[in-house]
């Protein structure tokens, strides 16, 4: 069973990394198919996914969090940790976001 939260901040962004990269905006016809998949970001490799507008489902699929879903809407950033399964789910209504990869540059 899925449960539903608004956002909350699971994981914090260590000390010192950088972002090296920034994708986007996309929005519902231009969003990666890659990112309605199952998929986790490579060892060393945090991501900043930021809401410009409207709202999307953020999946947790990793075998700790069952499925969760982290609600995200305009304004909002969340922080995602590299090696944790998830993917993005289309929600009602226009959105546009953007994505930050970030690393240590130490």
């Amino acid at each position: 069973m899925t449960g539903e939260t608004h956002l909350n901040q699971r994981y914090q962004l260590p000390p010192g990394f950088s972002a090296y990269r920034k994708i986007g905006p996309f929005d519902a016809g231009s969003l990666p198919a890659g990112l309605l998949g199952e998929h986790r970001l490579k060892e060393g490799t945090w991501a900043n996914l930021t809401m410009l507008e409207g709202e999307i489902g953020f999946v947790w699929d990793d075998p700790e969090s069952d499925g969760a879903v982290t609600v995200l809407a305009a304004g909002d950033r969340l922080h995602v940790p590299p090696l944790i399964l998830h993917h993005l789910e289309v929600r009602e209504g226009t959105f546009r976001l953007e994505i930050e990869f970030l690393n240590d540059s130490c």
